[in-house]
């Protein structure tokens, strides 16, 4: 099985680092080889490392006739990306091709497509382009669902978030944060209305310049260890990135040229009593601050990370609280 174009590693990490790489023992080793076996690769491989974090892993495989994959690893609770990407194939979206999957002792192994280096980075219309591919694909239930009714409640699950580390002697610091959340509480249940609006379909989630790969085959969507049927507004305003302060006037634009690049018009309407761009940064900032308070319990749960989660929350909870509330 020899891979006429090598191919590029997928990039699914939380949003932060700092906890130990994703553990990998005798059921990972098995797990490798019977994907492998079931992909028809032959021999051991030489394993290249790509990327090591705190939920997932991944490596290109160099195999003894030249054959080439990648190889990757997640831990819970990204062990459902195989069916995200299976969603999106079967619905038209690029993506790398998915060789096998399996789970075992909690950990998901996937063996894909090596599509090489990519030959350029990609650029907002890129991201536009595969943004209209991937919401047309309608929601499907073997994803979660983010409708108004589970969006409104992401500052409140926050807040037990924080509840629990509170009560364990962590992120005692961080009154402003639980103040912030119960905030943003309030005014949830109005700021979520128009989340069902088209857009409304398969959201990557974690949409940015690197979940696409250019390459010499064309372009391919990577990394749905997230992704779920919800507003996908959330995506455009995911594309930017969070690392500098949030900028309506960009995601207008982002929105108008998805409008053009084929995206519905009613991605364009005010929803929740605010424009578009407003309504989507605010909740895409809530739905980061969510997954870190949740990762800070339970799925890496190392109070060596606390300080850089603090800080990360507080500074997406400060957008959030100047986009949402009066």
């Amino acid at each position: 099985m020899t891979m006429s174009t090598p191919l590029c590693p997928t990039r699914t990490e939380p949003p932060l680092r700092g906890a130990p790489p994703v553990a990998e023992g005798v059921t990972v080793a098995r797990l490798r080889m019977q994907l492998y076996g079931r992909a028809g690769f032959i021999g051991e491989p030489e394993r290249e490392p790509i990327r090591a974090g705190a939920l997932s892993a991944v490596e290109r495989l160099r195999f003894p006739n030249g054959d080439t994959a990648i190889f990757k690893l997640a831990a819970e609770p990204l062990t459902g990306e195989d069916r995200a990407l299976n969603l999106a194939a079967v619905h038209g979206v690029p993506v790398p091709e998915l060789y096998g999957s399996a789970v075992s002792g909690g950990n998901l192994g996937m063996l894909l497509e090596d599509l090489g280096e990519p030959v350029r980075e990609a650029e907002d219309e890129d991201g536009v382009r595969a943004a209209v591919v991937l919401h047309r694909v309608r929601p499907a239930e073997i994803l979660p669902i983010l409708d108004v009714d589970e969006l409104r409640l992401l500052p409140s699950r926050a807040l037990a978030h924080m509840d629990d580390l509170r009560q364990v002697r962590r992120w005692r610091s961080a009154s402003d944060i639980a103040q912030m959340l119960s905030a943003l509480d309030k005014v949830a249940p109005v700021r979520a209305q128009g989340a069902e609006r088209t857009p409304f379909g398969l959201c990557h989630s974690e949409f940015h310049p690197s979940s696409l790969h250019i390459g010499r085959a064309g372009r391919r969507v990577l990394d749905f260890a997230r992704a779920f049927s919800g507003p996908g507004l959330l995506d455009l305003a995911s594309w930017p990135g969070t690392q500098r302060p949030a900028n309506a006037a960009r995601v207008r634009g982002l929105i108008e040229a998805y409008v053009a690049a084929g995206g519905p018009r009613d991605a364009l309407t005010p929803r929740g009593g605010l424009p578009a761009e407003e309504w989507a940064l605010g909740w895409h900032r809530i739905w980061v601050a969510e997954w870190i308070t949740d990762q800070a319990v339970h799925w890496i749960n190392d109070p060596t990370t606390d300080p850089v989660y603090i800080k990360a929350v507080r500074r997406h909870l400060r957008e959030a609280i100047r986009l949402l509330t009066p």
